[in-house]
């Protein structure tokens, strides 16, 4: 049985916080310890010089446990980290649950285009938007894959895959912790699309014979070393002359001069090129680290999981041998390793090396990002799905188009105010003319289906007690607004998405339609016939939706379209001069109107 939600976040955060301030209390005994070590070392040097009584040697016992503790404090401090990072997860597991997280996510803003068919009607990113609520992932290209899910409709097989993967990773909360406080550092800085590039570009010193060129030269370089030390050992009257030292020498330093001059561009290119990738390569090392102990029984997930290894090797291995390439690369600022550059010729010979780790492991970069960025996806569903173990996975099924959900509301919708409503399109009724006064749940009828449909096509659970669907290309026309620099009209931009909702229809899966308040800016007899037209169009070519009007006119569609169509409507009442609602959708066509109520009740003279 799944543990509650709110329990499980409040005693782990709990027992975080414990080992967090259990870590600080060590961390400060360490300071002591450390500080007593350098005391250590000082009274021993003392004694050794003012005493002779000991050997000067002992002060490497207190150096090399000062040496230890360093090592020792430094894992406690990434350890202690990683925990702080850990509450704070669960602490917005906690924001989520109570309703208090708009705002304190990742809002996805970058993602919005407003030509996109759904995605700034149905409220799928910004602040407090679908996005914001779903979202733990850390790295971008988890981010971006979420939003890519969201965006476009997954083919069923792919759907039900990600519904099984979900399903594994809900109870996974160790793993979620994980991945969110290891990926913490990668949230800011990793770009995929810049990784990937550098992976797979060719590399420049593969097709020259540069790596043995630089053997070559660094052999010239040693012996122009060794010709040099016998010079200085001579001149210091500890060995006899050398015959030709100071030819070998002037030659190896002229040639490798020359060599370093030649080939300074190719060989600064590969050094700065992985200076900037493996920085960021880096930052993703723990997670794929974390993820290699994994073992996933869902296709899915197994196939991502096999997918990080490079010919059997995991990719932690390969990334420790960057690693180490980088930290060898840093070396060149020491003032010995520049002196010698010319002679063992350091620069060119990482260059090679990185070269030769590029052309084994660049291509799988690609793949480790998408691995990474699919599990954190699949990981953000997992986590809303054990946040709300009440929604459920849809049913997608093929055949003629239709949608049926029971029980179902909005997720963005606190718990205590949203209203269920079962709803069904598709055979007999294509279309459902949704009358009803102002603020009475007409428009959040409409989001609440598309956002349904877009959770149930991504993999993901959904707010309802039962869902079916055949798979749908979702088109809304709800938040259209003008555009004062593009010279269009409220109306006009209506009319230009009605016509990219019509040209959908032509895609590879039908239409589900989301019309609100439809032609309102124009008047009452062009807009029936022109919502009427449109509405017989789109049924005609296969698609079902949703249509709200608060003209009651309008709803006459319905007898056009006999029944392919129905009517739907939502209420109000007048209690103690309060306008009440209670967004339950009921058959058949509104009856009476607010507006001169809305309007009194802010003190308007009506």
């Amino acid at each position: 049985m799944q543990t509650e939600p709110r329990e499980a976040y409040q005693g782990l955060v709990q027992q975080r916080r414990a080992e967090v301030a259990a870590m600080e209390v060590r961390h400060r005994k360490l300071g002591y310890v450390r500080l007593a070590a350098v005391g250590a070392a000082l009274v021993v040097v003392w004694v050794a010089l003012a005493t002779r009584v000991i050997s000067i040697a002992w002060v490497l016992v207190p150096a090399a446990v000062f040496a230890f503790l360093l090592a020792v404090h430094d894992r406690l401090l990434r350890t202690t980290e990683l925990r702080r990072r850990s509450v704070q997860y669960f602490e917005r597991g906690l924001a989520r649950l109570e309703d208090r997280w708009p705002g304190t996510g990742e809002s996805g803003e970058r993602y919005l285009d407003a030509a996109h068919p759904y995605a700034l009607d149905l409220d799928l990113f910004g602040k407090g938007s679908l996005f914001e609520l779903l979202s733990t992932a850390r790295t971008r290209t988890g981010q971006d894959t979420l939003a890519r899910w969201l965006l476009a409709p997954a083919e069923p097989d792919v759907a039900r895959a990600r519904q099984q993967a979900v399903e594994e990773l809900r109870p996974r909360l160790d793993l979620r912790e994980d991945l969110a406080a290891f990926a913490e550092d990668a949230s800011s800085g990793v770009d995929p699309k810049f990784l990937s590039a550098w992976g797979e570009e060719a590399t420049p010193l593969a097709s020259t014979r540069f790596g043995p060129l630089v053997w070559v030269f660094t052999a010239v370089g040693i012996l122009g070393f060794a010709a040099l030390l016998a010079l200085l050992l001579h001149s210091a009257g500890l060995t006899r002359a050398v015959p030709g030292a100071g030819e070998i020498f002037l030659a190896a330093l002229l040639a490798n001069g020359w060599f370093l001059h030649r080939h300074r561009g190719e060989a600064a290119r590969v050094v700065g090129e992985v200076e900037e990738a493996g920085g960021e390569l880096q930052l993703l090392s723990n997670v794929l680290g974390r993820l290699e102990r994994e073992r996933f029984q869902t296709p899915m997930l197994a196939a991502l999981r096999t997918g990080l290894d490079v010919e059997g090797e995991p990719p932690s291995r390969r990334l420790a041998h960057l690693r180490r390439l980088i930290e060898y690369l840093d070396s060149r600022d020491n003032v010995i390793v520049r002196t010698l550059e010319v002679f063992i010729l350091w620069t060119p010979h990482l260059a090679v090396r990185v070269e030769a780790w590029r052309r084994h492991s660049g291509p799988a970069v690609r793949r480790w990002l998408t691995a990474v960025g699919e599990i954190e996806a699949l990981s953000s569903l997992a986590s809303h799905a054990f946040e709300h173990p009440e929604d459920v996975f849809p049913e997608i099924v093929e055949g003629p188009p239709f949608v049926e959900a029971d029980g179902i509301t909005h997720p963005l919708l606190p718990r205590e105010r949203a209203v269920r409503n079962d709803i069904r399109l598709g055979e007999p009724a294509h279309v459902l003319i949704v009358s009803g006064s102002n603020m009475s749940g007409k428009s959040t009828m409409l989001r609440t289906l598309g956002v349904g449909c877009v959770l149930a096509q991504a993999g993901a659970p959904v707010r309802a007690r039962r869902m079916r669907l055949t798979p749908l290309a979702v088109g809304a026309s709800i938040r259209v607004s003008d555009s004062l620099q593009g010279g269009i009209s409220r109306f006009y931009a209506e009319i230009l998405r009605l016509r990219q909702i019509l040209d959908m229809t032509a895609g590879p899966h039908p239409v589900l339609f989301l019309i609100d308040e439809v032609l309102h800016g124009t008047n009452s007899h062009d807009r029936r016939i022109g919502a009427q037209a449109v509405v017989k169009e789109l049924v005609d070519r296969g698609a079902i939706g949703l249509m709200t009007t608060h003209d009651l006119a309008l709803a006459q569609i319905v007898d056009t379209l006999e029944e392919r169509a129905s009517n739907v409507h939502f209420e109000d009442h007048i209690e103690d001069g309060q306008i009440h609602f209670d967004y339950v959708m009921r058959p058949g066509v509104v009856r009476k109107s607010n507006a001169i109520e809305l309007m009194r009740s802010v003190g308007l003279r009506i």
